[in-house]
């Protein structure tokens, strides 16, 4: 199964470092039945762009959480067992966002299929949607439309042979 964890630039370099995304278990983001009857679609392809976008609007929320200085959001692709994924925190009750999953760990950053990263034009807009965050979630239409305005910007596709670039980028 294809997940997709939410990460930031740090965090990405904190992996390039010891080689492990975590020891799990870790929020991800994959195509569930529940993404499946949210989205309503049968499209592979399009039900994985979607887990895609979700687990860039976690990363965001990362963004928000922490100290990161390049405001970037990161999304590392795996294959993992379907054994290794379990329903998310909050199971797959109305909580839980679609296709929000767990993955045992550890995940290793050598069995990752691919890194998106925003790029240098995005840095303004996902910045400004990490300090708009909260009062977006608290019901304030402005702060709304500044979060989605992240959406606007589609994630870069890298090779994890450009991890270290990436990660040299972020500093």
């Amino acid at each position: 199964m294809r997940v997709y964890v939410p990460l930031t630039l740090s965090g990405l370099a904190e992996a390039h470092r010891t080689g492990e995304l975590g020891t799990g278990p870790l929020l991800a983001h994959a195509v569930t039945p529940a993404l499946r009857d949210w989205y309503r679609s049968d499209d592979t392809e399009e039900l994985e762009y979607a887990a895609l976008g979700l687990a860039a609007q976690a990363s965001l929320r990362l963004l928000a959480a922490g100290s990161d200085a390049d405001r970037r959001r990161v999304v590392v692709a795996l294959d993992v067992s379907d054994g290794a994924v379990s329903a998310g925190p909050a199971g797959e009750s109305e909580d839980a966002a679609p296709g929000e999953v767990r993955v045992a760990g550890p995940l290793r950053l050598a069995k990752a299929a691919a890194v998106h990263v925003d790029s240098a034009d995005a840095l303004a807009d996902v910045s400004a949607a990490a300090e708009a965050l909260a009062a977006a979630d608290g019901g304030d239409d402005a702060a709304r439309s500044v979060v989605d305005g992240a959406d606007d910007h589609e994630l870069l596709w890298y090779a994890t042979q450009e991890i270290p670039n990436l990660v040299e980028a972020g500093r």
